[in-house]
């Protein structure tokens, strides 16, 4: 079982920037691939960001592209999640997951584990 962890949120005004880590431990971490989700107040939880095993395939959401980079360090069994032109509707709560499956519809859902989550508040 993998466990974990999130840091790096927080209140930024519209147009920052944040860098989000989440810390992996109990398992091999370069054998799975790693993602983030976000739940905003009043809403379901929603895919944000995934990355291969290997660091070498990513996929983002729609409304993250271009903006948001998921990165991983298998030396730190760490995961990154950089968000960069930050807007007002990307405030949520960030959660880190581990082992996350594609649906042929394109839709992603998680097989291993969550982390407890993030808050990041973004202010107009």
């Amino acid at each position: 079982q993998v466990r974990l962890v999130e840091s790096g949120g927080g209140l930024v005004q519209a147009g920052g920037s944040l860098r989000l880590s989440c810390a992996a431990s109990g398992r091999t971490f370069s054998d799975y691939g790693m993602g983030w989700f976000r739940q905003a107040p009043g809403k379901v939880r929603e895919f944000v960001a995934t990355i291969s095993w290997s660091g070498g395939s990513t996929d983002y959401a729609d409304s993250v592209k271009g903006r948001f980079t998921i990165s991983k360090d298998n030396a730190k069994n760490t995961v990154y999640l950089q968000m960069n032109s930050l807007k007002p509707e990307d405030t949520a709560v960030y959660y880190c997951a581990s082992d996350l499956r594609r649906a042929p519809n394109g839709r992603y859902s998680v097989t291993g584990s969550w982390g407890p989550g993030t808050r990041v508040t973004v202010s107009s």
